[in-house]
């Protein structure tokens, strides 16, 4: 597959995809979605590779999904539900992947890329990090199956508030939520995940493997991200609801006077 919003690369035991769109601070479009599948099987198929790094290269992990094409008027209804389901693909094709993936997040990790972190095994950050999930506010359901996934890490209770709610949260919060793993400074953060991913890859496949498929099945059975497929019908509806039409230009004027 040929890659051109992301990089792959390996190094022995450990590879990296690394969201390579600094200058837009690495949106999440359909193209990128289907491209970090991609990566996903192409690592798949390395049995050589114990370890996946997952980051985006510049000043931030993820600004999030690129909406606009699922609401383009101009473009099929069928390529709208292929567009709007490409983000819940994605987090199944990372979450399922043979490697132990690990998220370095530093910057900006927005809505879509809270998604991406979420999929991901372990997650470190930097103590600058930023969070947020803006959907709601955008007048969209949080999809991609993030919902059972945040439930997982933050239980039920603290995953409304921050959906709903649209708030910003900062690294040390997500850390203590049960998000994140460490928080590290900010000159540490890649030192720091490289030692961590080279410890790993130390160990045997077999067992990295066994104990990653272990933990995966008991949180499926927390919560399911079965129901996942039907989240890009509710982001389709969304796009087409007045109201939330109306709440999303809102809150766009909002942020737009700021």
């Amino acid at each position: 597959m040929s890659f051109t919003t992301i990089e792959v690369s390996e190094s022995g035991a450990v590879g990296a995809i690394t969201l390579n769109r600094p200058e837009k601070l690495n949106p999440l479009s359909s193209r990128t979605l289907r491209e970090l599948a991609g990566a996903a099987s192409w690592f798949d198929e390395r049995p050589q590779v114990k370890v996946v790094v997952v980051a985006g290269a510049g000043r931030a992990f993820s600004a999030g999904a690129d909406v606009a094409v699922f609401a383009d008027a101009g473009v099929p209804a069928s390529e709208q539900r292929e567009a709007a389901d490409a983000g819940r693909l994605m987090a199944e094709a990372i979450e399922s992947m043979r490697a132990i993936t690990i998220a370095r997040i530093q910057g900006h990790c927005v809505g879509g890329g809270v998604v991406l972190a979420g999929a991901c095994d372990l997650r470190i950050a930097s103590d600058s990090a930023r969070f947020s999930i803006p959907e709601v506010d955008l007048g969209i359901p949080l999809a991609w199956g993030g919902i059972p996934r945040l439930v997982r890490e933050i239980g039920p209770a603290m995953t409304k508030e921050l959906v709903l709610t649209c708030r910003a949260f900062a690294a040390e919060e997500a850390r203590a939520l049960g998000f994140l793993n460490r928080v590290l400074p900010e000159s540490e953060l890649k030192s720091g995940v490289e030692d961590l991913a080279a410890q790993l890859a130390r160990k045997s496949s077999l067992t990295l493997n066994a104990t990653k498929r272990a933990v995966n099945a008991a949180s499926q059975d927390m919560a399911s991200t079965d129901g996942a497929w039907n989240d890009a019908d509710a982001l389709l509806t969304a796009l087409h609801d007045p109201e939330s039409r109306a709440a999303a230009e809102e809150y766009l004027r909002r942020l737009s006077a700021r």
